[in-house]
């Protein structure tokens, strides 16, 4: 009888997972914790899959196998050498194939206990999925809601740097969550790889103890929050920050400092909106832009765009934030920040109690 071949629960039995997808497979998504071993780079991969294609599969397996021969020495060689007898490696491709059993079968001949994993990233994949769908049931949120400025993402961080469970959506996205949200220079993760992210995240998680998260819309930039993760925050206790407008101007102003030296790029980012707001609209806060008259800006943006949206969001996603407890402020300095902090956990603490 062939044996069993390792699967998606076995991961945690080896001493290291080797990816040996091509660099770009791998910077789209990989199981975390693994190192990647190309046995064709993304170059190769594409000259192999053109000669199978357009002259034949015997001929793309010739000189695949030259490649791949040479691209696991090369490994070998540089990364393995040092591994002792007892090493235990996990090694996986697309779909627990060819790669990934070209390099399993030259580590077994070596003499280490090399693993294939069972259907590859593809198993991995399905995981990420199924567990997904299932795992925010084990948990119970509290949301934290307020108007955009209101520093959200700020008060959660400081929760979670008091001890308590905090799951930070826009930290794993890279991104602010709103229309301007876009960090420079800082792309966001692929989908697959936002949810591998998640599921980490997740997995660490105690479902005994609550778990403050910040009121989220479905999409966070450019990436889809999960629907069972985004109907079971919506479904959590909801507790609202009231900051005066002063103070959130002040503290956008601060937050998103980055956008004082790139006015083109702001300005790019403002043309995304004439969908929603009228060209003459538009205009006014793109000279504000070029006045460098960012209060103004900053005041004109909260009360004639971001302030309804929120509250039509709010209506219809977040109920239950009408009859939240609310938490009123005039500063969001880094210390308003941590009295919020404290505020909102002793609330929620006495009402478990």
């Amino acid at each position: 009888m062939k044996p069993s071949r390792p699967t998606v629960a076995d991961l945690a039995a080896y001493d290291e997972i080797i990816d040996v997808r091509s660099p770009a497979e791998y910077a789209e998504d990989h199981i975390p914790g693994a190192i990647n071993c190309p046995v064709l780079d993304d170059a190769q991969r594409i000259q192999v899959g053109t000669l199978y294609k357009q002259v034949s599969p015997f001929e793309a397996k010739k000189i695949g196998a030259a490649l791949v021969s040479e691209n696991i020495a090369r490994h070998l060689k540089e990364r393995f050498l040092d591994r002792p007898k007892s090493w235990k490696p996990l090694i996986y491709c697309w779909r627990g194939g060819d790669r990934s059993g070209s390099m399993t079968t030259i580590f077994k001949a070596i003499g280490w206990p090399a693993g294939q994993l069972d259907g590859g990233y593809k198993a991995w994949r399905s995981h990420v999925i199924a567990r997904l769908e299932e795992l925010p049931q084990h948990y119970r949120f509290i949301v934290i809601g307020g108007a955009t400025g209101s520093a959200k993402t700020r008060i959660l961080q400081a929760i979670g740097d008091s001890g308590e469970q905090i799951l930070d959506l826009e930290n794993l996205a890279n991104h602010k969550g709103s229309v301007l949200g876009v960090l420079p220079d800082s792309p966001q993760p692929s989908q697959k790889a936002f949810e591998t992210a998640l599921l980490k995240a997740l997995a660490g998680l105690d479902p005994a103890r609550p778990v403050f998260v910040e009121a989220e819309s479905r999409k966070i930039g450019n990436l889809h929050v999960p629907e069972a993760m985004i109907e079971r925050i919506r479904g959590g206790q909801c507790v609202a920050i009231e900051a005066t407008l002063d103070a959130r101007v002040t503290f956008l102003l601060k937050d998103y400092d980055y956008f004082l030296t790139r006015q083109d790029f702001l300005c790019q980012r403002l043309d995304t909106l004439r969908t929603l707001q009228s060209r003459e609209t538009l205009g006014r806060w793109q000279q504000l832009v070029h006045d460098g008259d960012w209060p103004t800006l900053v005041g004109e943006l909260l009360e004639q765009h971001y302030d309804p949206l929120y509250q039509r969001s709010q209506d219809r996603n977040y109920a239950g934030m009408q009859d939240s407890g609310s938490f009123p402020t005039d500063d969001l300095s880094v210390d308003g920040i941590k009295r919020l902090a404290t505020a909102i956990i002793h609330s929620r603490t006495a009402q478990i109690a």
